[in-house]
């Protein structure tokens, strides 16, 4: 059985400021800044990109709850993740927001999970929090680089993470699992 959290990081969680992201992950508290500019710009493009077919089924084939740095509960410590953006099939998780009394966490694994680089977090989103996604059976995750315009597919398949598919630049309309129900353009990911 897994050890659950220090009771002193619990502690340290509860008590970062909100202006700083707090995460625990294999049981160790980081804290990270708010996200700079790139990374802020290309969170709200790719949210609004994704949310009108796939949320909100207009131009697309709906069916997915989709969430802006939900706070994650994943496995018996718990590994306390906010990941950049996360998906569920609204099969399984048809009450996204719940009731008055839901807890402002969610348990369940997402389907997606998009974490964009930032300076400070990038060997945490390709490390600690790659390993958690894989244990908790995360099937599509995308690693986004702001800065060097390029989103990389991870697909969670019975011997681990598949090599990256890589996709760069202002390449154009691109299908990019599990959203390539739909075209993607790529010029519009990275416009400011």
């Amino acid at each position: 059985m897994s050890p659950r959290n220090d009771p002193s990081v619990e502690d340290a969680y509860e008590s970062a400021p909100s202006e700083l992201v707090a995460e625990i992950l294999e049981g160790e508290l980081f804290l990270s800044p708010r996200p700079a500019r790139p990374h802020a710009n290309v969170h709200i493009n790719l949210g609004m990109l994704l949310g009108r077919p796939f949320k909100f089924g207009q131009d697309g084939p709906g069916g997915w709850v989709l969430l802006a740095e939900p706070q994650l509960h994943l496995g018996p410590r718990p590994d306390k993740v906010a990941p950049d953006l996360a998906g569920w099939r609204r099969e399984r998780l048809p009450r996204a927001v719940g009731g008055s009394e839901a807890p402002a966490h969610y348990e369940l694994p997402p389907d997606w999970v998009c974490e964009i680089f930032s300076r400070r977090t990038r060997h945490r989103d390709q490390g600690v929090k790659q390993r958690i996604y894989a244990r908790e059976g995360v099937r599509h995750l995308w690693h986004v680089d702001p800065l060097t315009r390029t989103i990389e597919l991870f697909r969670l398949g019975s011997d681990g993470w598949s090599a990256p598919e890589r996709f760069t630049g202002e390449q154009g309309l691109v299908r990019i699992e599990p959203f390539d129900a739909i075209a993607l353009d790529l010029a519009l990911v990275w416009s400011e």
